[in-house]
């Protein structure tokens, strides 16, 4: 049996031609979505969001120090309302024109046979809360929450209405939800309960993604500098999320990635998996792959996760879009063999 590969976003190569042709050259058939890399601007996750806010209208830049557990950013720039929130104007965010030019690429690889017929195009969104707690201070963080997600949505409706369903993946990345979950003294979300009000939330947006069309989570806890900014104690939060997302949606959701950290080979990491209540027709991808200790480091991880699923994905914990792009072939490799272990 081959596992299923899954890239989670990022690829640190040049462009999105070259990511297609390489994950297709060494993943083949068992990639079933190929993300564009998110190269350029794009390749710190969701630090290119920016120019966003600084072109947006009605509010006022506030430079702090932000603190996250684990992460400092000295002089850091923040938003807050300045003024009436009716004169607030915030200009499209740029990830449904990304998308498009993108799978121009993608489509004529297909064309070509260079990428199978049945292999998606996937695009990554961050959630409105990733958004709101990246760029904007707290107090305006509810009041302008419906404006970021009707903005995510317009682009995410974009990218429905010019691909066809059937060629598309959407995946959801979940950062400061479960970062904040797992540490209370974390930077606080704009709402509570956290897991509650994150699950209606995310499977909110999951509904908007059309039934052709498939979706899946990708919970992240941080790869600033190749480490989390939270670690994880265990899988319990991943599948509290992954229960609650699963049981408020509306529609199927087609996969859920969860990280495994390097150093966990352990029973009682992987132990909440048994608590798991979703439908076997949701796709489990565990994140095992560490460029670091490569295939047996990943097999080992795979030794223990076999003990609680009978059936996953693999992938790195987070994408790799920082990474050297010499390492980027090797990296791949190594999915490759894991996937038919």
């Amino acid at each position: 049996m081959t596992r299923q590969v899954h890239l989670v976003g990022s690829v640190g190569l040049s462009d999105a031609d070259t990511v297609f042709n390489m994950v297709s050259d060494i993943l083949g058939n068992c990639c079933s979505r190929i993300p564009d890399g998110e190269t350029g601007d794009r390749d710190y996750w969701i630090n290119w969001q920016s120019q966003t806010f600084e072109n947006a209208k009605g509010l006022r830049q506030v430079v702090q120090d932000i603190k996250y557990p684990g992460l400092e950013i000295k002089n850091g720039i923040l938003y807050e309302l300045d003024g009436p929130i009716e004169n607030v104007f915030i200009p499209e965010l740029g990830y449904a024109s990304e998308a498009l030019e993108s799978w121009k690429k993608f489509k004529k690889l297909q064309e070509d046979g260079r990428i199978g017929s049945n292999v998606r195009f996937q695009v990554s969104l961050p959630t409105p809360t990733a958004l709101l707690s990246g760029f904007l201070l707290m107090d305006s963080r509810a009041p302008l929450e419906a404006l970021v997600e009707a903005r995510i949505l317009e682009d995410l409706a974009t990218i429905q209405n010019s691909i066809p369903n059937d060629h598309l993946a959407i995946q959801w990345d979940v950062v400061f939800e479960i970062i904040n979950a797992e540490d209370a003294g974390s930077e606080k979300l704009h709402y509570v309960p956290v897991i509650e009000g994150s699950v209606e939330r995310v499977a909110r947006l999951a509904d908007h993604v059309a039934m052709d069309v498939e979706t899946g989570i990708h919970l992240c806890y941080g790869d600033p500098g190749h480490r989390h900014i939270v670690e994880p104690r265990d899988l319990t939060n991943s599948v509290r999320f992954a229960n609650g997302i699963c049981a408020v949606a509306g529609r199927q959701i087609d996969f859920i990635h969860m990280p495994v950290p390097r150093d966990r080979i352990d029973d009682d990491y992987f132990a909440p998996l048994a608590e798991l209540t979703i439908s076997s027709k949701t796709h489990i991808i565990m994140g095992l792959v560490h460029f670091t200790d490569g295939v047996d480091g990943g097999h080992a991880r795979m030794a223990v996760c076999n003990n609680y699923l009978a059936e996953y994905g693999i992938a790195t914990e987070c994408g790799f879009g920082r990474r050297n792009p010499e390492t980027i072939l090797e990296l791949l490799k190594i999915h490759r063999e894991l996937s038919t272990m």
